[in-house]
């Protein structure tokens, strides 16, 4: 009878599974880091187009479709590097330190933004 309430009211007291709980966390992830991916991609794109402009005569002569396409390698790169967070994220998840998480989550996503931005300056003022 114990079991009947207890599924009525939707609580599983039953300990969940490491492939349940890493499902749920791998979603939750999901949910938080793709549409900042958006914010990440927007800072190292306004890092790089500030020093194009700073240096836009000669960056223009530049400008071509081999040095577009190195651009975009270089973007993929970065992407690939981003999913790093998820490492940390499902680190802190797996901890069950909900404070952590909610306050991990905002600080990786700046020391990372923070961290490409500054790899992307000195590539592209190698660049230019």
């Amino acid at each position: 009878m114990t079991e009947t309430k207890e599924a009525a009211s939707g609580s599983d007291v039953r300990p969940r599974g490491f492939w349940s709980r890493a499902s749920q966390y791998v979603a939750s992830s999901l949910r938080y880091w793709e549409p900042r991916r958006l914010v990440y991609n927007a800072v190292l794109a306004l890092v790089v187009l500030e020093h194009v402009w700073a240096a836009w005569p000669v960056s223009r002569d530049k400008l071509t479709l081999d040095f577009v396409l190195g651009l975009f390698i270089l973007a993929v790169i970065a992407n690939i590097a981003y999913c790093g967070a998820y490492v940390a994220d499902l680190f802190l998840q797996f901890s069950g330190l909900d404070i952590a998480r909610r306050w991990g989550r905002p600080l990786l996503l700046a020391i990372g933004c923070a961290f490409a931005a500054t790899i992307a300056h000195f590539v592209a003022q190698g660049f230019f």
